[in-house]
Order: C-alpha cells, then sequence, then structure tokens
C-alpha cells in the first residue's frame, strides 16, 4: 500500500458521511458551472463576433438616431465593402405583451448581405425581399411563439406608437453563435413611410462589411472624421466593442453572478473542510500509532490532504458527470428558445469543466490544510492518549 492509495482509503472509511459530502459538494459544483455557463454565454455574441464587421452609431449615445443619408457617406469610404442599417423598434407581442423579444426594421436588401449568417430558405428570401409588409423570425423565436411562415403577426409599438401587422415570409436560423435566433425583423421602409415627416429618414446605426478585417480601426476612423463637421457626430466600433457597450448595461447583473460563484465555492470547501476535521478527530489515536511506527509529521499531513483531495476530486467528477447533460441537452434548449435575445449559444464551455475539476481539487486540498497542519503537531503521547 503506498502513501497515496492509504490516503485515497482513509476518504471512503466513512462511506456514509463521504457519500454525503461529495453529493453536497457535487451540488455545489453544479451550481458554479451553471453560474458560470451564464457568464460565458452571456459574453458568447463578443467573442464570436464578425472580425471583419464594424458598427457606426451616434456619438453621444446609443438610443439617438442618425440621417439616413449617412449610410452613403460611409459607403464611399476606402475600404468598406457593404453596408447596411437599422432601428431597434421595440414592439411588444399584441397577445402577450410581457413577452420580451428583439424586434428590428432592417432594411432587407442590404441586411442578408452584410449578416450572411442569418440563413434564410431561397423561396422565402425573395419572397420577403418582394413583401413591404413581410418579416422573417429565428427559428427559436417562431417556436416560442407558435408561429409559422404564412401567418400573420402583431407588434404593438411603443417607441413608435400603433398596432403593426406583418406577414411571415420566413424563419431563419444562424449559421455563427454571435447571432441569435430569437430576433423579429422586417422592412425599414413599412416603418419610414408609416412614419411622421419629422421623423423620417432616421436610423439607429449603421453595420459595415470591410473587405479586409485587419483595417477595421481605420476604416473606423476615417468614417468618424468625415461627420467629426457636422451637427451629428458618430463613433465607430468593432461588432466585438458594440456588443460589449451593450453587455455593459448588465455589469452590475454579471458582477452579482460572479460574486454568487465565489460564495458557492466557499461553501464547498467549508462542507469539505467539516468532514475532514471529523475524520480526523476520529483517527487521532490511529495518527499516533502511525507517528510511533516511525511515520514523521509530514506523512500525518499528507495522509489528511490527499484524503480531501480525493473527497474534492470524485465530488468534481461528479458535479461535472452530472452539470453537461443537464445544462447541454436540457436547460440549454429552454434558455435559447425562450431566452435567445440574450443567449444565442447556451452550452457549458470545455474551461468551465476544467476550471470545475481544478477548483474541487484545490479547494479540497485546501480544506485538509487546517485539520493536517494541526494533527502534525500533535505528539504521539498525546494523541495515543485521546480516545473517542
Amino acid at each position: 500500500m503506498t502513501l497515496v492509495g492509504l490516503a485515497a482509503r482513509n476518504a471512503l472509511r466513512n462511506r456514509f458521511r463521504t457519500t454525503l459530502t461529495i453529493v453536497g459538494v457535487a451540488v455545489a459544483i453544479i451550481a458554479f458551472v451553471l453560474l458560470r455557463t451564464v457568464i460565458t454565454s452571456w459574453n458568447i455574441a463578443a467573442e464570436y463576433s464578425a472580425k471583419d464587421r464594424i458598427a457606426t452609431r451616434h456619438k453621444l449615445s446609443f438610443v439617438i438616431s442618425l440621417p439616413r443619408r449617412y449610410v452613403d457617406n460611409i459607403r464611399e469610404v476606402p475600404g468598406v465593402e457593404k453596408a447596411t442599417w437599422m432601428n431597434w423598434f421595440g414592439g411588444k407581442d399584441a397577445k402577450n405583451p410581457d413577452n420580451f423579444f428583439a424586434n428590428f426594421a432592417v432594411d432587407a436588401k442590404t441586411f442578408l448581405d452584410v449578416y450572411d449568417e442569418v440563413q434564410l430558405p431561397p423561396a422565402d428570401k425573395a419572397h420577403w425581399l418582394e413583401d413591404r409588409q413581410g418579416a422573417i423570425v429565428g427559428s427559436s423565436l417562431a417556436k416560442q411563439l407558435g408561429i409559422k411562415v404564412g401567418d400573420k403577426f402583431t407588434l404593438q409599438g411603443t417607441i413608435f406608437p400603433g398596432d403593426w401587422v406583418f406577414n411571415i415570409d420566413g424563419i431563419y436560423v444562424s449559421s455563427r453563435k454571435s447571432f441569435d435566433q430569437s430576433s423579429f425583423m422586417f422592412h425599414w421602409d413599412y416603418l419610414n413611410q408609416a412614419l411622421p415627416e419629422r421623423r423620417r429618414d432616421q436610423v439607429g446605426w449603421v453595420a459595415t462589411r470591410v473587405s479586409d478585417g485587419g483595417r477595421g480601426a481605420d476604416v473606423s476612423a476615417a468614417i468618424d472624421k468625415i461627420f467629426d463637421q457636422y451637427d451629428t457626430q458618430t463613433v465607430t466600433m468593432s461588432e466585438r466593442a458594440l456588443n460589449l457597450s451593450f453587455l455593459g448595461m448588465f455589469s452590475a447583473i454579471l458582477k452579482a453572478i460572479d460574486i454568487v460563484s465565489l460564495i458557492i465555492l466557499l461553501i464547498l470547501m467549508m462542507i469539505l473542510a467539516n468532514t475532514i476535521a471529523m475524520g480526523v478527530r476520529e483517527r487521532t489515536s490511529e495518527y499516533g500509532a502511525l507517528r510511533a511506527l516511525g511515520f514523521s509529521p509530514g506523512h500525518i499531513r499528507f495522509f489528511i490532504i490527499g484524503e480531501s483531495t480525493t473527497v474534492g476530486l470524485i465530488a468534481g467528477l461528479v458535479g461535472v458527470a452530472i452539470a453537461w447533460p443537464l445544462v447541454n441537452k436540457g436547460i440549454s434548449a429552454v434558455i435559447e428558445e425562450n431566452m435567445g435575445g440574450m443567449f444565442p449559444y447556451f452550452r457549458i464551455e470545455p474551461i468551465t469543466i476544467v476550471l470545475a475539476l481544478l477548483l474541487a481539487v484545490a479547494l479540497g486540498a485546501l480544506a485538509g490544510l487546517v485539520p493536517a497542519l494541526q494533527a502534525g503537531k500533535l505528539t504521539v503521547v498525546n494523541a495515543l492518549r485521546r480516545i473517542e
């Protein structure tokens, strides 16, 4: 029997208590993995943003519009390949106003060229381009709303008041993780022509595809320079930066989730520490006997830390083994279908699994550190004198 084997066997001596500890730590690992998945999935749109796409918005705020004519100026900038524009519509489902989902007015003719990851069947694409009142819907949102191609759908306007009726011309899927499948998009012309004269020809932001992704910063600077002398100035940034600026509005939520995940780790360590401390108390006389046989204080410490590390590793493996199918095969489908606008891709990243296992082992070792140091200080006489 090696020292490692002896340490591992000690972890399983009281199987009932060890099993309960493993279950408790495994639950903590599952919660940790789920919370970390929320954070990584929230940032997925930024991480997988197109490298050759930039966005131009009003210099002061995302919510202030730009003149439509700016698009033509942007298209003349060297390095710009294609440009399109969009407006946030902010409509609500007329049948269920509490059901939030993203909806945009887009320039249909250029939108699918700039956002080529939005995939439509050719017939549906042709129909949408010809239908001024047409709309396309992400596959997840279509399932959530229970609508199909050929249906009519009404949005209640908030920013643009009124009941807006659309023909569902197509259901799209996304070929990239950066674009969700829970958005509703319709013709900007349909919106623009229905507005009062004073509100017409305004766009929310301009999305541009550049010919060389490595020159995105130079093209951005050239675009903003054009409008420096205008009354309405712009700021142009990479798609990644745009997504991060949007995520910045939820930074407090992300920070809170991060703090909760750290609290869960502390709970994990306390559960382990309590179990190890109880085991050390019960086996004090055994450690005294080992010292009498010639084992050093370092050996005793190794046994205890090895025991706690083993429990931590087993609990981590159990937690990960449960979390992986629970999230990737169960929760993910519900999240992507009902919250696809915020979580277009909700999956456990491999790095999260590795991090969870490493933390389970590391915290297991830390949990056994204090009991190990105390046990290592015991003299042979005092250890053998203690009878439980």
